[in-house]
């Protein structure tokens, strides 16, 4: 068989998931498939294709990838990276997978300039993500504002380029007993490339309102290096900023202004009995955000916020975020006798820093107008940052047994994790009260205060664990796996997982399956002894309002126990049918349930907790917030995919529908007994509707990919069903109320020659915006919040790409 023809019988395997035809291959290097998910490698149908990896099975040799007993996805990402209308990972997964949520925020601080990932309406760091098999790094930030993730970390997907990356495997199901904290939710394994071949790709667009506009230029190259290939990708994007505030209104509401630079390589090649692989990437991301406006003169916000010297028309303060990441694995993977060993390091570093411009100290201009000054401070500060570093050390072993039962697969393994969390001060304009007696002006840079001497810290931790994985072919018809994980960390103790997953081949068919796990999640890091402060006054007392650290002087004074694991127990039901090579349809119900899940709390102070209050204000804490395990939650759902392919018209027909139907309660809220009888407090009706539907109960894609000789048309519709989030006034206040909304792209693709194509299409070409709101109640004080679809509407784009 030929190479083209091996790799198109390979994204024909059904894996779990929808299957659906690869187009034909528009190149000799690459097949061109949809960007639909399809079907997982089959690693005795594609021997000839090294190192497969595959999510939800440690299983090899006779490994046949169409009866896993776990729903996995595969994700092709060689059209999406040449033709798709989306620039970055996270928004062109967000387009493609109904079970991914990833919500450009506009309004949420730093949760502006990372675009947060999630599966299945749980929080994004319920979701672990794997670059080529390995454990990816989370960022520094936690996301503190905004619609979705609140108290949340996450991993930044767009930190990858996509013309690097080979395929996504989303695994539909709970894995922590396989592969750790993090993956209760589900797994997402982001393949990269390394084949021989060069590629690049340019791209540009905007919004149709004439702002927000991309420009991207790409290029991928494979050599050979040592018997083996080496695979390089280099990107850049720059995203400019867009603005949907009303006429009039000085606010800044929209996709914040992103500069990325980022390299990444991945390859392998033999060495000695083995193989010696390597990945190595690194990105500079230069991200600015718009804050809240400050009023000018006849406004409150003189003298308190503003200085009349400096702004006397009121200003916006710009939250610049100077971001590093990097990530790099090295490994080796030979033969030990019977056994596979596959022996790696894998060093991950994310950095945050922050420039607050634009904005003033108030405190410092007013100080400096009482003393016959002209009542200005400086414009821009260095408000500090943070940074997460993660080190983790895998030994992993596996070997088929080919005569036991009627195949069995046997795996163990051991993971080191060492991490750090850093926050760095600011330089003191940019937190100081200057006066002193709070007359003067707020302290602190506007728009975002700068971390305080007293909020730096430098924290580790360590964590190890071992973990056996069996998979066998108990009958002809029917395969059973099972997966049990100890892990102990330094700074919280010990859990143990287990997995129990199962299929049965009814007929030739019909595929049923089904699992049972337990789960955790870690506290991060950065949950635990993230610090903020800022000073407020209170009847002419100066107070510090506190995100106070775990296990820190204040949270100790309230009463918060030290953070532990959150528990799960989650899971699935499903089948799959295939009738005909053409069609493939699957359907998965999931049930999980998280005790102890963290949440941050609401802000206690002497007017809603008296007794805490005191206590606070002795140690001159005005208001506090923590870190804490008290909320359990239930998430049901259901995942249904269908795919077919005809010839219509002498052209080519593949249609994709794909739905998830999710939902999440909170089951119970359980206080520390310091907090007793608060509990509204600690999670109001607000606060708790983030958590319920952060993301939306409900949402389904619907893809008509039609080829006819050299022209490939590509419509998309994307529903995404209804929300309800809180209010700040709360009852008798209606909550917001977002209708279901349902959007839709369009591309064409002319084919100039095998190796050269041009895109031109539009995204939300309807102009689809979500319903509007009462901007008083919003988390980001704008007619609508960051949810479903944005809040910019419709957008045209253009790609060429041409292979070398």
């Amino acid at each position: 068989m030929k190479p083209t023809l091996i790799r198109r019988a390979v994204l024909l395997a059904l894996h779990g998931g929808a299957a659906l035809l690869a187009t034909p291959a528009i190149h000799a290097q690459t097949a061109a498939p949809t960007s639909a998910p399809t079907a997982a490698p089959s690693t005795d149908q594609a021997a000839s294709i090294q190192s497969v990896s595959i999510i939800g099975s440690r299983r090899v040799g006779n490994a046949s990838a169409t009866d896993t007993p776990v729903p996995v996805d595969t994700i092709p990402m060689t059209k999406v990276a040449e033709q798709g209308g989306q620039f970055d990972l996270a928004q062109s997964l967000a387009n493609i997978s109904p079970s991914f949520n990833s919500t450009r925020q506009s309004g949420a601080d730093g949760a502006d300039l990372v675009d947060s990932a999630a599966l299945r309406g749980l929080g994004s760091d319920q979701t672990l993500v794997l670059v080529n098999g390995k454990r990816r790094h989370t960022t520094a930030l936690v996301n503190l504002f905004g619609a979705r993730n609140r108290g949340n970390t996450g991993t930044d997907m767009n930190a990858l380029p996509l013309l690097a990356i080979r395929n996504v495997q989303v695994l539909r199901d709970g894995a922590a007993a396989q592969y750790g904290s993090d993956a209760i939710a589900g797994v997402i394994n982001v393949e990269l490339k390394k084949s021989l071949g060069c590629e690049s790709v340019l791209g540009t667009g905007e919004y149709t309102k004439g702002d927000g506009s991309n420009w991207l230029a790409s290029a991928y190259c494979g050599v050979a290096v040592g018997g083996g290939v080496l695979g390089i990708t280099g990107e850049y994007l720059d995203r400019g900023r867009s603005n949907r505030a009303e006429d009039g209104n000085p606010r800044i509401i929209g996709d914040t202004k992103t500069k990325n630079k980022t390299i990444y390589a991945n390859g392998e090649l033999p060495l000695g009995d083995g193989k010696l692989y390597v990945t190595a990437g690194a990105q500079t991301r230069d991200a600015s955000s718009a804050a809240f406006a400050r009023g000018g003169l006849g406004s409150d916000d003189i003298p308190s916020r503003n200085s009349a010297a400096m702004y006397p028309g009121g200003f916006v303060p710009f939250i610049d975020g100077d971001i590093d990441d990097r990530y790099a694995t090295v490994g080796y993977r030979t033969r030990l006798g019977e056994w596979a060993g596959d022996f790696s390091q894998t060093y991950g570093y994310n950095r945050m820093r922050y420039t607050i411009a634009n904005t003033l100290n108030a405190s410092i201009a007013n100080r400096d107008l009482s003393n016959g000054g002209r009542g200005v401070s400086a414009s821009q500060f260095e408000a500090g940052g943070f940074a997460f570093r993660q080190l983790t050390s895998n030994a992993d072993f596996s070997r088929f047994y080919d005569g036991i039962l009627g195949g069995l697969n046997a795996a163990f393994g051991f993971e080191y994790r060492a991490e750090n969390y850093r926050i760095f001060a600011g330089e003191p304009g940019s937190y100081i009260d200057a006066d002193g007696v709070g007359f003067g002006g707020n302290a602190g840079s506007q728009g975002f205060p700068g971390f305080q001497p007293g909020d730096a810290a430098n924290r580790n931790r360590h964590s190890g664990a071992a973990y056996l994985d069996f998979e066998a072919d108990v009958a002809p018809r029917t395969k059973l796996q099972a997966a049990v994980r100890y892990e102990h960390y330094s700074d919280f103790g010990s859990t143990t997982t287990g997995k129990l997953a199962g299929s049965f081949k009814a007929t030739d068919d019909i595929l049923l399956r089904a699992s049972a796990s337990t789960g955790f999640r870690a506290p991060s890091l950065q949950q635990m002894y993230f610090s903020s402060t800022f000073t407020d006054f209170v009847s002419g007392v100066p107070l510090d309002v506190v995100l106070a650290p775990n296990g820190g002087a204040v949270a100790n004074a309230a009463g918060i126990p030290k953070l532990k694991e959150e528990k799960s127990k989650s899971a699935t039901l499903g089948a799959t049918w295939t009738p005909t090579p053409a069609i493939s349809v699957t359907a998965d119900l999931y049930h999980i349930d998280i005790d102890g899940r963290i949440v941050l709390s609401g802000r206690f102070d002497a007017d809603n907790y008296p007794a805490l209050g005191a206590t606070l204000q002795a140690l001159g804490v005005g208001q506090a917030q923590f870190f804490v395990n008290s909320v359990d939650t239930r998430t049901q759902g259901l995942d249904l995919t269908a795919s077919h392919r005809a010839s219509i018209g002498g052209g080519r027909l593949n249609t994709f529908l794909a739905m998830n139907f999710s939902k999440t309660k909170v089951t119970g809220v359980h206080a520390p007994a310091s907090l007793a009888g608060f509990e509204d407090v600690l999670l109001s009706e607000r606060e708790r509707l983030f958590i319920e539907q952060g993301g939306p109960r409900r949402k389904a894609t619907l893809d008509f990919d039609y080829t006819l000789g050299r022209l490939e048309t590509d419509f998309r519709i994307v529903h995404y069903g209804p929300q309800t989030l809180g209010t700040f006034s709360g009852p008798p206040v209606p909550n917001q109320y977002y209708q279901a909304k349902t959007s839709a792209d369009l591309a064409f693709t002319w084919a100039f020659s095998e190796k050269t194509k041009l895109t031109v299409g539009g995204t939300n070409i309807f102009n689809v915006h979500p319903t509007e709101q009462n901007a008083d109640e919003t988390d980001n004080g704008f007619k609508y919040e960051s949810v479903q679809f944005g809040l910019n509407g419709a957008a045209w784009f253009a790609r060429l790409s041409h292979a070398f």
